[in-house]
């Protein structure tokens, strides 16, 4: 019996064809061996094996960099603002100690907790939360992030929290935390506008939007204090970083509210009087500076932080900032 080879009867074939494979590819993706659409498909970022490679790697670069105080060890591995700061800090380190790091101590994370997000498209990302031999009783809050599957995990936010105010993430009954988008309106501030609000804040003073603490009033008042130094006037400027490697990311914690962690930048110009001179500065200070520092001094630094958001209906819910790490990254003398 001859068999029915017709157009219509092979345009058939193949699509029956084109869905069978279909239905293979995304059974494999839901077992975790291949990625399909990942752009489109909502997905864990990784899985907790991945994720504890990914952190393992970047422990041994870092220290490896802090050890030789050599950046181009640990550069693949980190991004964001965590990349500028630990750049910044290895060029001065190289500078005031060409032979390494005398004081070197290898960083040791234990206790480690994963929090891994379930999104569709890119960037996808974790959350690592460790104890370290650093820092006192400080918990180490990690965020990794990668733009693809042919990129690997970089650490982009590192800040310190106490333990007592480590957010408490939701997760689905698999274990998966959501991510929230930037524009979320059921916060008090969508996660993309904190960083341009927080260098408001930190020029003016004004509105309630961040609750008071060492991060916010505290930080004012710091600045305040210094910039009443006689013969010394001090200027502070403050700019949001909202795109790119330095684009914030957000978590729903169990309130329904988001954990946010998101980067600023800061400069301070020191202006001596006339007939006096700016302090002098440390050595890692000098090795940052370009020009010749005659009656001012301009700091830029890089900060990443950490808030917790709650939802708009909360009576008269505050941001609060939990933890900030900033780190000087360039300098200029005029």
């Amino acid at each position: 019996m001859s068999r029915d080879r017709s157009p219509r009867r092979l345009r058939n074939l193949d699509r029956r064809a084109l869905i069978a494979a279909s239905v293979t590819a995304l059974s494999l993706t839901a077992s975790g061996c291949v990625v399909v659409h990942g752009e489109r498909e909502v997905l864990p970022a990784t899985t907790k094996a991945e994720a504890a490679k990914a952190l393992q790697e970047f422990t041994t670069a870092y220290n490896d960099a802090d050890k030789a105080y050599d950046s181009s060890l640990d550069a693949d591995h980190v991004t964001g603002p965590l990349g500028d700061i630990d750049a910044a800090r290895l060029k001065a380190g190289s500078v005031t100690s060409p032979d390494g790091n005398p004081s070197h101590t290898p960083l040791k994370l234990t206790d480690v907790k994963y929090t891994i997000t379930e999104k569709a498209g890119w960037p996808r990302w974790f959350v690592a939360d460790a104890a370290a031999n650093k820092g006192g009783s400080a918990r180490w809050l990690f965020v990794f992030t990668r733009g693809g599957l042919d990129e690997p995990f970089q650490a982009a936010y590192l800040t310190l929290v106490a333990p007592d105010d480590v957010p408490e993430f939701k997760t689905d009954a698999d274990g998966w935390a959501e991510a929230v988008p930037v524009n979320a309106t059921e916060l008090t501030v969508a996660p993309g506008d904190l960083s341009q609000d927080y260098a408001t804040y930190l020029q003016d003073g004004k509105g309630k939007v961040f609750a008071d603490g060492t991060h916010t009033s505290g930080w004012r008042t710091d600045r305040q204090k210094e910039a009443k130094k006689p013969g010394l006037v001090k200027q502070y400027i403050d700019e949001p970083l909202t795109s790119g490697a330095y684009a914030p990311l957000a978590l729903r914690t169990k309130d329904g509210g988001a954990a946010v962690f998101f980067t600023t930048r800061h400069y301070v110009k020191q202006t001596a009087a006339p007939g006096t001179s700016v302090p002098a500065q440390t050595a890692a200070v000098r090795a940052l500076t370009t020009g010749e520092v005659k009656q001012s001094l301009t700091l830029e630094s890089i900060s990443n932080e950490i808030a917790l958001d709650p939802p708009r209906s909360t009576a008269g819910g505050q941001v609060k900032l939990l933890g900030r790490i900033q780190g000087l990254t360039a300098g200029k003398g005029e």
